[in-house]
């Protein structure tokens, strides 16, 4: 290179400028698992909800059982509980952590191998659930009702589960890890402990085993493992996908990282302790009980923290509340984690609890948990997903309708459950004149819930048909994706 005046170097006219550095690769995301996760979300949602309804129905219209032993409340009570917790909110966690993942790391996930692998295995769980539970064949243990051989297929495909997702985790893309990382790995390893330890057994048959606990032991194992199953299977999961959906759909930062780092740490720690509550005035030691209840209201601080945090990401995007669905379903999911959080500390106290246990106050509250603020959250984030997975969606005025359905029928739903509760807890607890029972014939309180039973219908069917809009959308929304797909590409035009 010759020395241009006064010594500067200048560059040889003739010589070839150096190449551009080449273009950052642009990560392949597996979407395909996500639309598989996706449609079986829908599939199963439509399928646990209409069995919710069904024995709604039969609480207040006995005949509905069709005097048959496989249609009967006992029998499908535990298929209701078990498709709308695993299959269809199982599912939607999937979907969820398989689409955020990817692209909160940069990476494809770990191995498209061991994702196949997870859903179908995933599916052919719920299937046999779907078979046996009517047939009468479980261990009668909340929400771990399923026969040992299941037990241990749930197992094999967790591990397949974790496997992929701590090897996505491996080959990320980037350092930082997202609060709703956080929040999914505590989802893929709590809920292997608690699986494992509770449904440990000594088979007898290929139908039957006994628990290798006994007694009070294998009660307050079972309630660790079902508080939990609600904290670590239907809470953590969710918050993460809430941390990740809520912000992008509200297309707003999230309020305070800080603060959702705190939301995570305090809720792990408290939550996994607050079991025993499950357990007061039983034989459990007092000091166990009390601890149970003590952790129990800390819980209050965390969650109504995240709450806050969710609800506070919509600053400056309050105005779009009128016009956008998903927003709606968002904000209505945060209100209804923000309260149930709030009642079930309060029922964990023993003067509370007295009053509330073992009546219709605490369906009220799970449901309070489980339809408005899990299945609110997950349509919520389905119908954000929808137009990105296949395209617009087909009848997009029926998400708001869908949307007045969910939130008129889950508020009938929690409300009728409250006062039928209430009533309950205060007609046991009543004497007369003579400070003997008022009402001692149980058959005399059944009586009196039957108004609150069929308000409880009529809500559980307006959500229902909610869920059934949801599902023809979807249908209507691929069918159009796979017509527009397969359309012949327009002839260029002529000069």
């Amino acid at each position: 290179m010759p020395n241009g005046a006064g010594g500067v170097a200048v560059a040889d006219p003739g010589t070839a400028r150096a190449a551009p550095p080449p273009p950052a690769p642009v990560a392949s995301y597996d979407d395909a698992i996500v639309r598989m996760f996706y449609t079986a979300t829908v599939l199963w949602g439509v399928v646990g909800m209409l069995v919710g309804v069904t024995i709604a129905l039969q609480l207040a219209f006995w005949p509905a059982n069709l005097d048959l032993p496989w249609t009967t409340f006992g029998r499908l009570r535990p298929l209701h509980t078990n498709a709308v917790i695993f299959a269809f909110a199982g599912n939607v966690c999937f979907t969820g952590i398989y689409y955020s993942m990817q692209r909160l790391l940069k990476t494809r996930m770990f191995s498209d191998l061991l994702s196949r692998l997870h859903f179908w295995g995933w599916q052919l769980i719920i299937v046999l659930a779907a078979v046996t539970l009517p047939l009468g064949l479980t261990q009668a243990k909340e929400y771990a009702e399923l026969i040992w051989p299941i037990d241990l297929l749930i197992a094999v495909v967790w591990v397949i589960f974790a496997v992929n997702f701590f090897g996505t985790l491996a080959i990320r893309k980037v350092r930082h890890m997202y609060v709703a990382i956080w929040f999914y790995m505590s989802f893929v390893i709590t809920i292997a402990v608690l699986h494992i330890v509770n449904n440990l057994a000594i088979p007898a048959t290929l139908t039957r085993s006994y628990p290798v606990y006994a007694g009070l032991t294998d009660a307050l194992v079972q309630w660790w493992y079902g508080h939990n199953a609600v904290g670590f299977f239907l809470t953590t999961p969710f918050l993460g996908l809430m941390y990740y959906f809520l912000p992008r759909a509200a297309e707003r930062p999230v309020y305070s990282y800080r603060l959702s780092i705190v939301h995570f740490w305090a809720l792990v720690f408290l939550y996994i302790w607050a079991g025993p509550h499950h357990l007061l005035f039983s034989a459990l030691p007092d000091w166990a009980q009390t601890t149970g209840m003590v952790f129990s209201i800390m819980l209050l601080a965390p969650s109504w923290g995240g709450m806050i945090n969710g609800l506070m990401t919509l600053r400056g995007a309050w105005d779009r509340l009128r016009t956008d669905p998903i927003l709606k379903f968002m904000v209505v999911a945060v209100s209804f984690y923000g309260m149930s959080t709030f009642e079930g500390p309060m029922m964990s106290i023993r003067s509370v609890n007295g009053l509330a246990h073992f009546t219709n106050w605490v369906i009220g509250h799970v449901h309070s948990g489980a339809l408005g603020w899990v299945g609110m959250i997950s349509f919520g984030m389905l119908y954000w997903l929808a137009p990105r997975l296949w395209g617009p969606l087909a009848k997009p005025k029926w998400a708001t309708t869908h949307f007045w359905l969910a939130t008129i029928g889950i508020v009938l739903y929690t409300v009728s459950m409250w006062a039928a509760g209430l009533m309950e807890g205060l007609m046991w607890r009543g004497l007369d004149d003579a400070g003997q029972l008022k009402y001692p014939n149980f058959v005399e309180v059944v009586g009196d819930l039957h108004p609150f039973y069929w308000l409880r219908f009529v809500g559980g069917t307006l959500y229902l048909v909610g869920m059934l809009m949801l599902a023809w959308n979807f249908v209507l929304t691929v069918r159009a994706a796979r017509t527009a797909a397969s359309a012949p590409a327009p002839a260029p035009a002529v000069a």
